[in-house]
């Protein structure tokens, strides 16, 4: 059986049994630590999952050291929480959401700088060119220099949306946030500002080599795409700042815990 431990409101695991009996024997974990395994409706304390090995604990109990052979034995530091990759649909769920929360925006942007007209002088100046290419290829050339500004526009709005929003204390967007999901460097950190933005424009060749950056989501080790190869990042589930106990309340009402 495979068990889960909650500490300073992490999820840590999954672990073996006999492993965690040694490390509740050895002190390197509080009885007071709260344990879960399949089955269980609940977070119970280590103290209740295992009295035989709580009797046999030492009677006082010493956090491990960052020094202690535990940290490499059992590491219970960031390493071992960062299992719970967010999967290749539910990143793609969030992407949906994020558009629909920039479409408004954009499509204002648009008005403002003026691409509808430009693209209905475009349809005109097309017509009127018929089969004359050279006038199609001007026409094509105007409408494209009408609609740098506006593209300009949207680029740098989109831009700071998911770099601001990633690098934030939410450490997601609207749409990440709202699937449960977060970004965070590969020990599981906060990322900054300037590695939300290389992760931002590391998209644009997980699109050029025809998406495929993003479907690597679906099969790569750490569900990591080629933008968050490159900006070495991770996307996990859970939101920032969840607590154990958030985790909890969310088993009872779906009965299951999400590992």
């Amino acid at each position: 059986m495979e068990f889960w431990i909650g500490r300073d409101g992490e999820r840590h695991g999954p672990y073996k049994e006999v492993d965690v009996r040694q490390w509740l024997r050895s002190g390197q974990v509080s009885p007071d630590d709260l344990g879960w395994h399949e089955g269980l409706t609940d977070w119970q304390p280590l103290s209740s999952l295992f009295p035989d090995e709580v009797r046999a604990a030492p009677p006082a109990f010493t956090p491990p050291t960052p020094d202690e052979s535990f940290v490499a034995a059992a590491p219970f530091a960031s390493e071992a929480v960062l299992t719970d990759y967010a999967g290749f649909w539910k990143r793609v769920a969030a992407y949906i959401l994020d558009a629909l929360v920039l479409w408004v925006p954009n499509m204002l942007l648009s008005s403002l700088f003026g691409a509808n007209q430009a693209a209905e002088t475009y349809l005109q100046a097309k017509l009127a060119a018929g089969n004359d290419v050279q006038l199609a290829l001007q026409a094509f050339d105007t409408y494209f220099q009408a609609l740098g500004p506006a593209l300009l526009a949207q680029t740098v709005l989109t831009w700071l949306y998911f770099a601001l929003c990633e690098s934030s204390v939410w450490q997601a967007t609207l749409g990440k946030r709202a699937l449960g999901i977060r970004v965070t460097d590969l020990d599981g950190k906060r990322i900054g500002f300037g590695r939300a933005t290389g992760r931002y424009f590391g998209k644009l060749l997980s699109a050029f080599i025809m998406c495929i950056g993003f479907l690597m989501v679906a099969w790569t080790q750490r569900k990591q795409g080629l933008h968050d190869m490159l900006a070495q990042t991770l996307v996990l589930n859970g939101r920032a700042g969840e607590t154990v106990a958030n985790a909890s309340n969310n088993n009872q009402r779906h009965g299951s815990i999400s590992a």
